[in-house]
């Protein structure tokens, strides 16, 4: 009885094995990306004339800060209030994102002004 286990056990294991090395082969790959820092309601179209004030005032109503590449708008994600802070800081202003993509979102390490 425990041979018949063994034997089942073993190929069960291997494909365990083989799935978590997929997977982890198809993990995302972090990315750096530079742009203008806005809202993901606005994009890159504001309903304000000063387009730093309305991205802070959409994002204070629930919208996500967001980087606009471009004609490619990404919505942003961080809950990390750095991060956080440093996108309010930066709105309305050209910005290097480095996140790990996801369609059109940005999952934020780190922000930085662009030079």
């Amino acid at each position: 009885m425990k041979s018949i286990i063994r034997k089942l056990t073993m190929p069960a294991a291997i494909l365990v094995l083989a799935g978590i090395s997929s997977v982890s082969s198809l993990a995302a790959k972090s990315q750096t990306f530079t742009g203008e820092v806005s809202d993901s309601m606005c994009g890159a179209k504001h309903m304000m004339a000063d387009k730093a004030a309305c991205a802070r005032g959409c994002v204070k109503k629930g919208s996500n800060y967001a980087l606009v590449v471009g004609d490619k708008v990404y919505t942003l994600h961080s809950s990390d209030k750095a991060t956080l802070d440093e996108l309010d800081k930066l709105a309305g202003e050209k910005a290097k994102v480095t996140g790990t993509a996801n369609g059109d979102t940005i999952e934020v390490s780190k922000v930085t002004a662009a030079k």
